[in-house]
């Protein structure tokens, strides 16, 4: 096996085989118990229809869709939703930061996260925000980023499996100095 680090990369079209790909680490990612919006058994035509309609928000320019691909294809990926309400330009959410079982703590997530904050800054944004299950990995990465923690909602969604979860919200300003993301 290679052990080399997966390659990151900013999608400007998301064809056919792509969207296969991210509908398995969207189905891999449920079945692991991540709450993404999905429920279990999340079926592989709902997982498609979900990255299709994604696509034609990378297409038309509405959303940036960064992905890691490994030896294997791509085991992550990060969006940010450039799209905002006319009064709030220079936002983005962050979306979907998904890695597949097989990548997992190997550095993935923070990579990730380092490449859609520059790819951020060069869409002109300052501003971040993202939301992810309280008390999960996901938010000790983004604490250990440095993005702030806004606050708590309890019980927001369902994990995966039926069980509520609170939600925390975080932001993180950015610059294009010294001090940008990598």
């Amino acid at each position: 096996m290679n052990n080399s680090s997966p390659s990151l990369k900013l999608l400007n079209h998301v064809g056919e085989k792509e969207i296969q790909s991210l509908a398995d680490i969207l189905i891999d990612c449920v079945e692991g118990g991540a709450s993404v919006s999905f429920m279990h058994p999340l079926s592989r035509e709902r997982a498609v229809a979900f990255w299709r309609e994604i696509a034609r928000g990378v297409a038309s320019g509405e959303r940036a869709l960064l992905v890691a691909e490994d030896e294997h294809g791509i085991c992550g990926t990060v969006q940010l939703i450039l799209n905002q309400p006319e009064n709030q330009p220079h936002r983005a959410d962050l979306a979907k930061m998904l890695v597949h079982r097989r990548a997992r703590r190997q550095g993935l997530g923070e990579r990730l996260m380092r490449a859609a904050e520059a790819t951020a800054i060069k869409c002109g944004k300052t501003l971040l925000v993202l939301d992810a299950v309280s008390g999960g990995d996901a938010e000790r990465l983004y604490e250990r980023l440095g993005w702030q923690r806004v606050g708590v909602i309890p019980g927001y969604a369902l994990m995966p499996y039926g069980a509520p979860c609170s939600t925390t919200y975080f932001y993180r300003h950015l610059t294009s100095g010294p001090d940008a993301a990598e």
